[in-house]
């Protein structure tokens, strides 16, 4: 009988859970975005508890997150808003930008709040910013251009 246990096979372990974590992560975005944002577009997950707390980002589920508050505001939820707002004509154009731009924020707001750059309060500004704008289009491009600059590491 071979007994499975030692270093070697607990990090074959956390190998095999981050793969799964990067494959099942797909299942709480919205269908609509999955085909934009894939783990192959690059996700990488730092922890089990990133891969949650993205989680909690796109749906607004906390799955035993310490200090979360589940709900509203999500980005499933804002994607649905940008694409009413938008129309059907916007449609195809804001789609695709509207689920990259959740990828790039929830990825570096998910991360551990020591190594992150973009904080709650930046998610704030971001909703407010999406919300106040008149044309979706151009309010993604905003929030995309200042998500996009604090998350370039310094």
């Amino acid at each position: 009988m071979i007994r499975l246990s030692g270093p070697i096979f607990a990090a074959a372990l956390l190998a095999a859970g981050a793969a799964n974590a990067a494959t099942s992560a797909q299942e709480f975005v919205r269908g609509d975005c999955r085909g934009v944002v894939a783990p192959s577009v690059g996700l990488k997950y730092d922890t089990a508890e990133h891969t949650r707390w993205y989680k909690r980002f796109w749906t607004g589920d906390c799955d035993h997150l310490p200090f979360c508050m589940p709900g509203a505001p999500n980005w499933n939820d804002i994607v649905g808003k940008l694409l009413t707002k938008g129309g059907a004509k916007e449609q195809s154009a804001l789609l695709p930008k509207a689920c990259r731009l959740g990828q790039l924020i929830g990825l570096e707001w998910s991360r551990d709040k020591k190594v992150k750059h973009i904080t709650t309060g930046d998610l704030k500004v971001f909703n407010t910013m999406l919300e106040a704008s008149g044309d979706p289009l151009r309010g993604v491009d905003q929030v995309d251009a200042k998500a996009r600059a604090l998350a370039t590491p310094r």
